[in-house]
């Protein structure tokens, strides 16, 4: 069953696609960007993605959050910030 609806429209779930609906593929997305799932399930979300610009650019914003936390994980903290927290942490 191939179904395809527009995402956001009145049909429960959204757009359905190779019978994943949207709000399948979002409850999935995280492990899906982890590698978490089996690969029938992984392919299955690859695909709707490819034909559902909505669940794509979710998708797309989850990768670019990750890659900018990421990145902020390993900036080195200012020494006036190392001092305060060092200050605060000595005093209790």
């Amino acid at each position: 069953m191939s179904a395809r609806y527009r995402c956001g429209t009145g049909e429960r779930g959204g757009q359905m696609i190779n019978d994943l609906r949207c709000e399948e593929v979002i409850e999935k997305l995280l492990d899906y960007l982890d590698r978490e799932l089996d690969s029938e399930t992984e392919q299955a979300l690859a695909n709707h993605m490819e034909t559902c610009r909505a669940c794509y650019s979710r998708a797309e914003f989850e990768r670019r959050l990750r890659a900018r936390i990421n990145e902020a994980g390993r900036a080195a903290a200012p020494d006036s910030l190392r001092h305060r927290v060092r200050a605060l942490v000595e005093r209790y």
